[in-house]
């Protein structure tokens, strides 16, 4: 049973129709635990990280490697990842990158020194990155116009259970020390969920790709891949060695690179329409306002995961699993209001609930900074449960509307490609976030703490911290009156067309 393009949506019979929803539905459930696996995997290797390096012998370079290489190596393969979908099929490059990633987590769960690892590691992240893309292209290309905002609602939820459930599942895992293999479950937990990804991906997933031939533009990946990786190694690394000289002058190279494959690409696109980046998706307004905001929303969550994870286990001195547990309701938040959000109030109301999430997380960044200063070192999990709420519930407003918003108005045969540059952006702005810290967060400390100064030291720049990113919410609620100011893509009924002219995809 396949999904096609037909030029009449003809009446469909009632037990054919339940079961290709039923087959839709599963193939949404396959997908979106592959996206919770790649987010997980993102932070739970942070709590696991002393453990690694005591069992190991990691030097801190090498430390350093397992986390930096899996975000490189996903961050520059990401748009590529996106492009094979449209050309080979989302299907089969989705069903080789959950393949990938399972084998990958295998090979770091048994890795016998820190080397080892760090491979693994790089591995694991070019793998997600021809997982991760085709998660969006899927949903985008299986299910009709008036449907999305349900599945995006899904989709943020997942997203804000990933964002932390990575670090507490970490902390148990590595707390239980499964059949004494201490930090090994964190990574070795992936096979079974992997391997029935991979399973019942083959059955129930439908295939689809650009509906006209495409080639691999090899000269945009090289392109692409040199120009991210020689914004985002610097950025990564560059508080660990100092920032050094050609650390910025890699970063200002970047940019050159990036524009030469913009002219390139567009030269590409001219001569025979198979570029790696689809230019034209940058006319699209919503498309193009859209990942503005996504850039600008990955730089403010980038800065506030690591400082809140630093303020907590290092100024604060909690274990990781209360850390962890602190986190459970702004998780509960995300999901609730994403799922609200996307729904009930942006098909009433547009654009306004994604500005009013903006402002609410502000408020709710606002209200941690206040009581941070009043509590102090004394501040309990309970007390960070309001503003941790208020956070989550802003949050939840913004990540699922924002990326139904994004793809609202892609062609499909381009669905892969804008799935790959929205995954990237984000990837980008984390990175910037994260090289921001060392600015906003370390910079405000001494070189020189006594034992007894590292806590109030780590309050203080926990809460300048949080003054950036609630400036930075105020910047992507400016940037939001780019977006259009209704979902024109929600549509009663079925078998509307979408915003690019296709019909959207009968069951026969």
């Amino acid at each position: 049973m396949t999904f096609k393009q037909t030029p009449d949506p003809a009446p469909v019979p009632p037990a054919v129709s339940a079961a290709g929803d039923r087959r839709r539905w599963f193939a949404l459930a396959i997908v979106m635990t592959a996206a919770f696996m790649d987010l997980v995997d993102v932070t739970i290797v942070n709590i696991a990280i002393p453990s690694i390096q005591q069992d190991e012998g990691a030097s801190f370079s090498q430390i350093q490697w397992i986390t930096a290489g899996y975000a490189l190596a996903f961050a520059a393969g990401l748009i590529t990842g996106g492009r094979l979908g449209d050309i080979h099929g989302r299907k089969r490059v989705f069903l080789v990158g959950i393949g990938g990633f399972t084998l990958a987590s295998a090979l770091c769960g048994l890795a016998a020194n820190p080397e080892m690892l760090v491979a693994s590691r790089i591995l694991q992240g070019g793998m997600a990155a021809l997982m991760v893309p085709q998660v969006l292209s899927i949903v985008h290309a299986t299910f009709p116009t008036h449907e999305r905002g349900k599945v995006f609602g899904l989709f943020g939820a997942i997203v804000g259970l990933g964002a932390v459930s990575g670090p507490l599942l970490g902390a148990l895992l590595t707390e239980w020390n499964l059949f004494g293999l201490a930090w090994r479950p964190i990574f070795l937990i992936n096979l079974p969920v992997g391997i029935a990804g991979l399973v019942l991906g083959s059955r129930f997933i439908t295939e689809s790709k650009a509906p006209r031939a495409l080639k691999l533009d090899l000269v945009g990946v090289a392109l692409v891949t040199l120009g991210l990786l020689m914004l985002l190694y610097p950025l990564t690394r560059g508080e660990e060695l100092g920032w050094p000289l050609w650390g910025h002058l890699s970063m200002a190279g970047s940019v050159v690179v990036l524009a030469i494959l913009v002219a390139y690409e567009r030269r590409k696109s001219a001569r025979d329409g198979s570029p790696l980046v689809e230019l034209s998706l940058f006319k699209v307004k919503s498309f193009a306002a859209g990942i503005a905001v996504q850039t600008v929303f990955g730089v403010g969550l980038g800065v506030f995961f690591l400082v809140w994870t630093l303020y907590m286990q290092v100024g604060l001195g909690w274990s990781p699993l209360r850390s962890g547990l602190t986190g459970v309701p702004f998780s509960i938040a995300v999901s609730t209001a994403a799922g609200v959000s996307v729904q009930k109030l942006v098909p009433r109301f547009g654009r306004k609930v994604l500005q009013a999430g903006a402002l609410v997380m502000a408020a709710g960044v606002l209200l941690y900074i206040w009581e941070s200063g009043r509590y102090g070192l004394a501040i309990t999990s309970w007390q960070m449960a309001l503003p941790l709420v208020v956070m989550g519930l802003g949050m939840g407003l913004i990540v699922a509307p924002l990326t139904d918003a994004v793809l609202s108005q892609v062609p499909r045969e381009h669905a892969g490609a804008a799935s790959g540059l929205i995954n990237t952006v984000q990837q980008m702005g984390n990175a910037l976030g994260l090289g921001l810290v060392s600015v906003v967060f370390f910079g405000t400390m001494s070189d020189r703490l006594t034992p007894a100064g590292i806590g109030p030291a780590y309050v203080d720049a926990f809460q300048n911290a949080l003054g950036w990113v609630a400036a930075v919410m105020a910047v992507i609620f400016l940037l939001m009156f780019a977006l259009p100011r209704r979902p024109a893509q929600h549509v009663e009924g079925g078998g509307a067309p979408d915003p690019a002219g296709e019909r959207e995809p009968a069951l026969v």
